[in-house]
C-alpha cells in the first residue's frame, strides 16, 4: 500500500459547503445566547473518545454541541452541558464526538469540514478519527480526499489496524475504485469478518460478480467464517446471478457456519429473497413459513416475491395477512412491492398498490412517486405516468428520467424529446439512465438523427459513458443503419463486458454482415470474454441472415461442445430459421422432430414463415396446427397460413381462415412504416392520408411511380393477397406504408442525403425491387429496417443480395 503516498495535509474543504447555521457558529458566541434544550447533569470525568459512542445526538442537538466547543475552544477543562457525555473531553475527543454525530445525521462535509480544520490546528488526529473521516469521504464520493487521509495514515504507521484497512476498503468502494479496494485487501497483514465481508459486499453492489464468487471461494478454502452480514452479501450475490444449485449449496454452507443454531431472521429474509429470484418460490415460502417472527422486511421479500412469480393472488392474500397480524407496510414495502409490479405489468396491482398509498396516508415522496410513474410505464399507462408526474413539485433527474422512460417504451418519441427539452430547461442534469432510456428509443424506432444529437450532448455535457451507455450507443448506431460507427465505439472502448459484444455481433447480424460477426466472435474468445446464450443467439442470427448454414451449424456444435451451454429453444429457433431460409425445410422439419426440449411457438413459427417464403403450404399447414394449439388467440399464425394459401392460389382456403378470423374477431397487425424527419418521426400505414403533408406526399408517390414504370418497373401482383384483379392489385402495391415513407422522405430531405425508414413486418418483394430502381433513379441511399435486417439500397442493388 505504500505506493499510495499523498501529501500530509488535506485539501480544505470550502467554507460555502457548511449550512449557514454552522458558518454562523463558528463566530464568538456569548454565554448567554448559548442555551440547551436539555438539562441533564454532568457524566463522570473521562478523555476516552468512544465513551459516548452509544449516544448519538440529532442535528440540532449537534449544532448546540459545536456552538459550545466553539465558544470554549475546545478547552477540555471545561463541562458539556449534556448527560450522557462525559464532563471532559480533550481537543481530540471533541472532535470525535462531533465528526462522527455529523456523519451520523447525513452531513458528511461538515464531518469533512471539521477534520480539516484539526489538522490545520495540529489537533491529535488518531486511529478513531481516520476511519470515520473516511466513512464521510466515501458518503460524500471524495475520493481525493479519501486518498490524502490513506496517506497521512501510512505515515503515521495505521496502515495495519484492521478497523482503518476496513474503512479504507468501504471508502474506495463507495468511490467506485474497486482496484484500490481490493489492493487494500490484498495486502492486509491481518483480516476480520469485517474485512471479507466489506470486500465482497463492495464486489456485489459493483456487479462485479466473478470477482466476489472467488472471493467466497478463498474465503471458503481459508476456512474464514463469515460473519452475518458477510452471508447476507453472499446470499444477495446468489440471487443476482439467479443460480438455483449454487443458490442451494449457499443455503447450506450460510446454514453451517451460522452462530445461532436457527438463522437470524435478516439472513433468512436474505434466502426467501435469494430462492424468489432463482424462481423457486416454494423453498422461498418455506422458508418464511417457518420463521417464527417475520419482520416487514420478511414479509415485503416474500410478497414481493410472489409477485415477481406472477402468483399476484397469493401475493395479495398475504398483504391482507401481513395486515391481520398488525404488520403494516412503510415506504420501502410499498417501494418494493410497485417495483415488482412494473417489472411484471401487474397494471391492475400496481393501481390497487397506488390507490392504498393514497388512502393510508403515506406520504407521496420523490421515490414512490418515481416508482409509480415507473410502474405505469412499464405497463404503457403513459397518461396515468404523466398525470402523477406533472403532480410533483421539485422533481429530481430519477423522476424526470422515469418519465422520459416511459414515453420511451411507448415509442412516443416526440414526447419523450420534448420532455427531454424541459428537463434541460428546468436545470435538471440528466444522468446516465436519463440518456440510456433516450439512446434506446432512438434505437427502437430508428432515430438516428435525435440519436446522434443526444450523443453530441453525453459529449458536451462529459456525462460519463460508462459500460451500459456505450453498449446502448453501439446498439442505437446499430439498429439505426450505422453499423461503421457502432463499430468505431466499440473498437475505442477500453472495458467491454459480454453485454457490448453480444449488442456488436447482433448489429452485426442485422445489417447481414455474417463473416464478420463470426471474426467479431473470434476475436472475443482471444481476448478470453466468456460467450453466454446471448452470443449464440446473434452469431445464429448473423449466419442466418448470410446464409451460412455450415457455419451455423458448426456455431451450434461449439455452443455445446466448446462451452458447455445447452442449447435453448431460442437456439433451436434460430437453426430452425437458418435451414428454413436456406430452403432445407424438411431438414428443418427434421431437427424440430429431433428436439430434446417442447418445441415453442419461436421454433414453429420459423418453420411456418420458411414455409411462406419457399411457398410450401403442406408444411406450412401442419406448423400452423402446431401454434394454434399453442397459442390459440394468436391471429398472427392465421393470417401468414392465409397469405400461404392465396400465394398458391388457393382462394377457398383463404376465405375459410379470414371467417374464422372474422368470427373469433381478431385483427391481423396492419403493416407501420415511419421515418424521421428533423429529428421528428412520422408514421405511415398502407394508404394513409392522415399526415399534414398528405397531398405533397402523394404527388411524390405518382413521380416514383412513373418513374419506375419508364425504368421497366412491373409490379409483382403476387404479393397482394387478396382475389381482386390486377388492376387492383396494383394500385394497392403503390400505397404500400414503405412507400409512403419514402416518398415523404423524398420531399423533406436534401438530394443525397440518405433516406432511412424502419417497417414492423417484414418487407415484401414488390417493394424491396421498387426500392433497388428508386435508389438508382434519385441517386440516393435508401435504408429500411424491417423485422428482420438491414436493407441497404444503393445504385440498384441491395446489401441483402435478395436474400432476406
Amino acid at each position: 500500500m505504500d505506493q499510495i503516498m499523498v501529501t500530509a495535509k488535506p485539501h480544505l474543504l470550502s467554507s460555502t459547503l457548511l449550512p449557514l447555521t454552522i458558518q454562523k457558529l463558528q463566530q464568538p458566541i456569548l454565554p448567554s445566547k448559548c442555551k440547551f434544550k436539555f438539562n441533564q447533569t454532568p457524566h463522570s470525568n473521562s478523555d476516552q473518545p468512544g465513551t459516548a459512542s452509544s449516544f448519538t445526538p440529532n442535528l440540532e442537538q449537534t449544532q448546540q454541541i459545536h456552538a459550545h466547543m466553539i465558544k470554549t475552544q475546545f478547552d477540555h477543562t471545561l463541562q458539556i452541558p449534556l448527560k450522557p457525555l462525559q464532563t471532559h473531553l480533550s481537543r481530540g475527543a471533541q472532535y470525535n464526538f462531533l465528526i462522527t454525530s455529523y456523519i451520523k445525521n447525513n452531513r458528511p462535509k461538515i464531518a469533512l469540514q471539521l477534520y480539516t480544520q484539526m489538522r490545520r490546528m495540529d489537533t491529535q488526529v488518531d486511529n478513531f478519527t481516520i476511519p470515520t473521516v473516511l466513512k464521510a469521504c466515501g458518503q460524500s464520493c471524495l475520493e481525493f480526499l479519501g486518498r490524502e487521509t490513506h496517506g497521512f495514515a501510512l505515515k503515521s504507521g495505521w496502515d495495519s489496524d484492521v478497523f482503518v484497512c476496513n474503512a479504507l476498503i468501504q471508502m474506495y468502494s463507495e468511490c467506485g475504485s474497486l482496484v484500490l479496494a481490493r489492493l487494500v485487501f490484498d495486502q492486509m497483514t491481518e483480516r476480520d469478518g469485517v474485512s471479507w465481508s466489506t470486500m465482497i459486499n463492495s464486489y456485489v453492489r459493483n456487479r462485479v460478480l466473478g470477482e466476489a464468487l472467488e472471493l467466497i471461494r478463498d474465503m471458503y478454502c481459508m476456512q474464514v467464517k463469515p460473519s452475518e452480514v458477510a452471508m447476507i452479501s453472499m446470499v444477495s450475490l446468489f440471487a443476482d446471478i439467479t443460480d438455483m444449485k449454487m443458490g442451494k449449496a449457499m443455503h447450506a454452507y450460510v446454514a453451517r457456519n451460522s452462530s445461532n443454531e436457527k438463522l437470524v431472521v435478516p439472513t433468512t429474509t436474505a434466502l426467501v429473497d435469494m430462492y424468489v429470484k432463482c424462481g423457486n418460490l416454494a423453498y422461498a415460502r418455506r422458508l418464511f413459513d417457518g420463521l417464527a417472527q417475520k419482520s416487514i422486511v420478511s414479509w415485503t421479500a416474500m410478497i414481493a416475491g410472489c409477485i415477481r412469480c406472477n402468483e399476484l393472488e397469493e401475493g395479495a392474500k398475504l398483504f391482507n395477512r401481513m395486515l391481520e397480524e398488525r404488520k403494516f407496510p412503510n415506504e420501502i414495502t410499498m417501494l418494493s412491492l410497485v417495483i415488482e409490479s412494473g417489472s411484471v405489468g401487474a397494471l391492475e396491482l400496481g393501481k390497487w398498490l397506488h390507490a392504498y398509498i393514497l388512502r393510508n396516508g403515506f406520504s407521496m415522496s420523490l421515490a414512490l412517486a418515481t416508482a409509480l410513474v415507473d410502474m405505469y410505464g412499464k405497463c404503457g399507462e403513459t397518461e396515468y405516468a404523466r398525470a402523477l408526474f406533472d403532480s410533483m413539485e421539485n422533481k429530481d433527474v430519477m423522476i424526470w428520467s422515469a418519465m422520459i422512460s416511459a414515453y420511451a417504451r411507448a415509442h412516443r418519441t416526440n414526447q419523450a424529446s420534448l420532455l427531454f427539452a424541459r428537463m434541460r430547461d428546468s436545470g435538471i442534469r440528466p444522468n446516465q439512465v436519463t440518456m440510456v432510456s433516450l439512446i434506446s428509443l432512438c434505437a427502437e424506432v430508428g432515430a438516428l438523427d435525435l440519436g446522434k444529437w443526444v450523443h453530441s450532448y453525453i459529449n458536451q455535457q462529459r456525462i460519463e459513458v460508462d459500460v451500459i451507455l456505450r453498449t446502448a450507443l453501439v446498439d442505437m448506431y446499430a439498429k439505426c443503419g450505422e453499423i461503421d460507427v457502432g463499430l468505431r465505439l466499440f473498437h475505442k472502448a477500453t472495458n467491454r463486458d459480454s453485454r457490448m459484444w453480444n449488442a456488436m455481433i447482433t448489429g452485426l447480424a442485422m445489417h447481414g454482415c455474417g463473416k464478420e460477426a463470426l471474426e467479431l466472435f473470434e476475436e472475443m474468445e482471444r481476448q478470453g470474454v466468456k460467450p453466454n446464450d446471448v452470443t449464440f443467439i446473434g452469431l445464429l442470427h448473423a449466419c442466418s441472415h448470410a446464409g451460412l448454414v455450415a457455419d451455423g451449424k458448426r456455431v451450434f456444435k461449439k455452443m455445446l461442445h466448446d462451452f458447455g451451454l445447452a442449447p435453448k429453444v431460442e437456439h433451436y429457433g434460430c437453426m430452425v430459421d437458418l435451414l428454413g431460409r436456406a430452403g432445407k425445410l424438411d431438414e428443418a422439419h427434421e431437427l424440430i422432430k429431433s428436439m430434446p426440449l417442447e418445441p415453442n411457438t419461436i421454433v414453429w413459427g420459423s418453420l411456418l414463415a420458411a414455409c411462406k417464403i419457399h411457398k410450401s403450404p403442406d408444411l406450412a399447414e401442419v406448423a400452423a396446427r402446431q401454434l394454434l394449439e399453442l397459442e390459440p388467440q394468436n391471429c398472427g399464425y392465421n393470417v401468414l397460413m392465409s397469405n400461404i394459401y392465396a400465394a398458391s392460389n388457393r382462394w377457398i382456403d383463404v376465405a375459410g381462415v379470414r371467417k374464422a378470423l372474422k368470427d373469433k374477431g381478431t385483427k391481423k397487425e396492419p403493416g407501420l412504416s415511419s421515418i424521421e424527419v428533423n429529428g421528428a418521426v412520422h408514421d405511415f400505414m398502407m394508404g394513409d392520408k392522415t399526415h399534414p403533408r398528405t397531398r405533397k406526399i402523394y404527388e411524390m408517390l405518382a413521380e416514383m411511380i412513373k418513374k419506375l414504370k419508364e425504368a421497366g418497373y412491373t409490379p409483382n401482383t403476387s404479393v397482394v393477397l387478396q382475389n381482386i384483379d390486377e388492376e387492383e392489385k396494383e394500385t394497392a402495391l403503390n400505397y404500400h406504408s414503405e412507400k409512403l415513407a419514402m416518398a415523404c422522405g423524398l420531399i423533406s430531405t436534401a438530394a443525397g442525403t440518405p433516406i432511412r425508414i424502419v417497417k414492423n413486418l417484414r418487407v415484401c418483394d414488390d417493394c424491396h425491387t421498387a426500392t433497388k430502381l428508386l435508389s438508382k433513379i434519385y441517386g440516393r441511399v435508401i435504408i429500411v429496417r424491417d423485422r428482420n435486417r438491414f436493407h441497404h439500397f444503393r445504385e440498384g442493388s441491395c446489401s441483402c443480395g435478395d436474400y432476406w
